[in-house]
């Protein structure tokens, strides 16, 4: 029986998190009108990949310092993502009903990146 080995990120629950999110961002886009293939569907699938990918990269590094500064861009990443949820629901591109169920997975993500981020800065 083989079993895949997996990488420290993996058994992370914030980036699986994070993971799931890209999923749902990905999903509520495919909306957005064609003309904006290029603009806010690319920008916000962009920024929601960048969430999931920091963390995983940050759990690459050797040095917590480094883990430290890719949780930090990972959690700006979320707030772009929140805030290219709100204009998408600005321009009714994104009924106010999803934008809030947005903000309730984004409001935890965020704690539990800041989680995080709090438990690697205490081992400095």
């Amino acid at each position: 029986m083989s079993t895949t080995y997996q990488f420290p990120f993996e058994r992370l629950e914030v980036w699986n998190d994070a993971r799931k999110l890209v999923a749902e961002i990905y999903k509520a886009s495919e909306q957005f009108p064609d003309a904006e293939r290029f603009g806010l569907t690319s920008q916000i699938r962009r920024a929601a990949v960048s969430v999931a990918s920091n963390i995983a990269e940050g759990e690459g590094r050797l040095g917590d310092k480094d883990k430290l500064r890719y949780l930090s861009i990972s959690w700006a990443s979320l707030m772009e993502v929140l805030n290219q949820l709100i204009l998408a629901n600005d321009l009714n591109m994104l009924p106010d009903e999803q934008l809030a169920s947005f903000r309730e997975r984004i409001a935890k993500l965020s704690n539990k990146i800041n989680a995080l981020y709090n438990y690697r800065k205490k081992q400095l």
